[in-house]
């Protein structure tokens, strides 16, 4: 076998047959993956629930986790939102001739790992070889298919005033991590992406409560950007405490050092829920019980005032606006 991806590889011949079998089917087989077809034939019933992303993350390892972890876990995560069961993915590999081969190796198995946290099966895919400085190494396109239960009504036009704001953890850690690994900064301690799959934390919280109206994964734009959009959508007015919202010491200091807001940095493993007042605190009380929501905590409310707008107690007993993040301070999170 090549040590390093070849244009070859993606003629579709016998390079190619060897590159999808030898590395990728080796570590992801699966009865539906297995017969290689052209499509899977899938049995679901009940409400689908559908997405797909791209992932071109640099650099493509950053501690804490890489773009195969990322692919799956964002994939199930936009999934999860929706109150869906993940069930299938399909996974598309655009590889930049020269790529390692035991990158793309370990990249896959991350995959196999990832995949078998969520209980989710690969079961259709694609490979495609680009030329030398077309593709930064490696990009990913996954899809996603769950099934919703028929009691599960969640949408971010569902924030009704009274709704309380809760999240599972510290915001910031997944962009301060990409960020220092690609730009080489040097910390005390070692950010760490939170990337994770969190259809087993949303699964719990459904289980005690009913009444969570929306979800959301503060990816892209961070957490400033989630409530916007979820103020937006409802055409309610959002209120948070600073001095709610858990941001570990590093990230903070991080971002103090390089003049970013941990309220527009990205996050891979984190939700966002609004959650009726009455069920709010038993439902945080569950995420506690999960290792992805042990920190979970309420960080504000819904109100009538203000419809589409943030707006933030800060800790000096004053408040801002919090807007959508504007313009692109860390490029390629995702």
């Amino acid at each position: 076998m090549s040590e390093r991806i070849l244009l070859a590889h993606g003629s579709g011949g016998k390079l190619a047959r060897e590159l999808v079998e030898g590395s990728i089917l080796s570590e992801l087989s699966n009865p539906l993956l297995a017969r290689l077809d052209d499509s899977a034939v899938l049995e679901v019933s009940g409400k689908l629930a559908f997405t797909t992303d791209s992932y071109v993350v640099n650099p493509i390892f950053f501690p804490g986790g890489d773009i195969g972890r990322l692919a799956v876990c964002g994939t199930v995560n936009d999934l999860s939102m929706m109150g869906a069961v993940p069930l299938f993915l399909s996974l598309a590999l655009i590889l930049e001739e020269g790529l390692a081969r035991d990158d793309l190796v370990e990249i896959i198995k991350s995959v196999k790992q990832a995949s078998e946290e969520s209980g989710v099966s690969v079961v259709t895919g694609d490979t495609k070889v680009v030329g030398r400085g077309s593709a930064d190494k490696l990009y990913i396109n996954t899809a996603g298919i769950g099934v919703v239960a028929g009691d599960v009504e969640i949408s971010g036009s569902r924030a009704r005033p009274g709704d309380r704001i809760v999240i599972n953890g510290p915001i910031g850690d997944h962009g301060m991590a990409v960020l220092s690994s690609r730009e080489g900064f040097s910390f005390s301690s070692l950010l760490k992406s939170d990337c994770a799959p969190l259809n087993g934390l949303v699964a719990d919280m459904l289980a005690v409560s009913r009444r969570i109206n929306c979800l959301r994964d503060p990816t892209r734009g961070g957490l400033a950007t989630t409530l916007n959009e979820i103020a937006v959508q409802s055409g309610a007015g959002i209120i948070i405490d600073e001095a709610r919202i858990p941001v570990r010491d590093e990230v903070r200091a991080a971002c103090e050092m390089l003049g970013l807001d941990p309220l527009h940095v990205a996050n891979e493993g984190k939700l966002v829920a609004v959650v009726d007042a009455e069920d709010a605190e038993v439902v945080v009380e569950r995420m506690r019980a999960n290792p992805y929501g042990r920190e979970a905590a309420i960080i504000g409310e819904v109100e009538p005032e203000r419809p589409g707008k943030v707006v933030m107690r800060t800790r000096l007993g004053s408040s801002r606006i919090v807007d959508m993040l504007v313009g692109d301070p860390l490029p390629r999170i995702c």
